[in-house]
């Protein structure tokens, strides 16, 4: 059985997280996938740490399985024959350097697409190739920053805090995915490939959804919530006798459900807590008497009994409480990979799961150049034209 991109082959000209993250999806999915660094490795993570475990990076690590690595000096002329070698083999081409990067090695969409015009080729950046922000550097941190995102993230006593992960990356990543298998079905149609222009802060204004949405209709400027939702009460986090616990009820019914598990009988009968508009409106008051309720049991037991009456609910796990879940376990969210430094390599499962096309771990994240003289091979170059391009 053969992975649903099994044929693609995809030159990844990316690094950090967003494109890496985006091809090792593709390279799940069974595209052959290429990873092209500068001689050494260029790939910053390679070197953000700790933690390493035998001088390979837990960052790298977590975005480049199912990769094969090339080293290339595109400062030389050499080096970018080799890249333009390898467009005329490939599907799809993804970078992510700053704008008109790629203009001034010569490499752009027009350039490569004069050698195939059946070549996709992605784009990302931190704002896009227009407006006037194009050549600005985009971190994530920055992008959560200017797109809203930390407006809305901690309380009005915490300020404006980032997500956890460089969720915006992520994103990111996750839409540069869909743009790519959007255009090579588009392909099958047209014959043609074409350009996609992805930035990390349009990505980022897209994931706000509702937030932005209740914005654009009200023109009311949202507050910081914490845990709390903007337009779903009681839908937050609890403090049970023995840690903490999310409820998240989403209707009048559920409300009820958990109101009878409850040994105050007043909160389930008050007026203002019938619907969801007014318990909104009273938000304050009835978390602080939930809060009251939720202490007199430990987390298992509010599990049990509101997974009994089909009320959302979920501890809020540390990680390792998390890697040992058996929800966790049993979806094989934790693989192994054998890596030729570290050795036997825990990494996250994809998260794909396909019944005819399944997703396939076959090549650990790649040591910088591990394959260079089977690439070159293939395209056509003695192996002994590594020296010349990286010299």
């Amino acid at each position: 059985m053969t992975g649903a991109l099994d044929g693609i082959r995809i030159l990844d000209m990316t690094r950090v997280l967003a494109g890496p993250y985006s091809t090792m999806i593709l390279g799940d999915l069974g595209a052959d996938v290429i990873k092209v660094e500068a001689p050494g490795g260029s790939d910053d993570t390679r070197f953000w740490g700790p933690p390493f475990q035998n001088g390979v990076s837990a960052y790298y690590i977590s975005a480049n399985r199912n990769k094969r690595s090339i080293t290339v000096n595109l400062k030389t002329e050499e080096g970018k024959e080799v890249i333009r070698r390898l467009a005329k083999t490939v599907d799809v081409v993804i970078h992510n350097f700053k704008t008109g990067t790629m203009e001034k090695f010569g490499l752009d969409y027009n350039a490569l697409s004069s050698l195939n015009p059946q070549l996709i080729y992605c784009s990302i950046t931190g704002f896009g190739e227009t407006g006037p922000y194009r050549h600005l550097p985009g971190y994530d941190y920055i992008i959560q920053a200017m797109s809203g995102w930390m407006s809305i993230t901690g309380t009005e006593s915490s300020g404006p805090l980032k997500v956890g992960v460089a969720i915006t990356d992520v994103f990111t990543g996750l839409y540069a995915a869909i743009a790519v298998q959007a255009a090579l079905l588009a392909r099958e149609k047209t014959g043609r490939g074409q350009k996609i222009d992805l930035s990390l802060f349009d990505s980022a204004i897209s994931t706000l959804v509702n937030v932005a949405s209740n914005y654009l209709m009200s023109g009311e400027v949202p507050k910081r919530l914490g845990n709390d939702h903007p337009n779903i009460v009681p839908y937050s986090t609890y403090e049970a006798s023995d840690g903490l616990l999310v409820i998240a009820v989403g209707n009048d019914r559920q409300f009820q459900s958990l109101c009878e598990l409850l040994s105050d009988p007043t909160i389930g009968k008050d007026p203002r807590f019938q619907t969801n508009p007014g318990r909104v409106a009273y938000r304050d008051e009835l978390n602080q008497r939930l809060n009251e309720e939720i202490k007199k049991r430990t987390k298992a037991e509010w599990q049990q009994l509101l997974a009994e009456k089909g009320v959302p609910c979920g501890p809020v796990n540390t990680l390792d409480q998390l890697f040992q879940d058996p929800q966790t376990l049993a979806r094989e969210m934790v693989v192994t990979m054998e890596h030729p430094k570290v050795g036997t390599l825990k990494l996250v499962g994809s998260p794909l799961k396909m019944s005819d096309t399944k997703v396939s771990y076959r090549i650990p994240p790649p040591l910088a150049g591990e394959h260079n003289d089977e690439i070159l091979k293939e395209i056509g170059l003695i192996s002994t034209f590594t020296n010349e391009m990286e010299e």
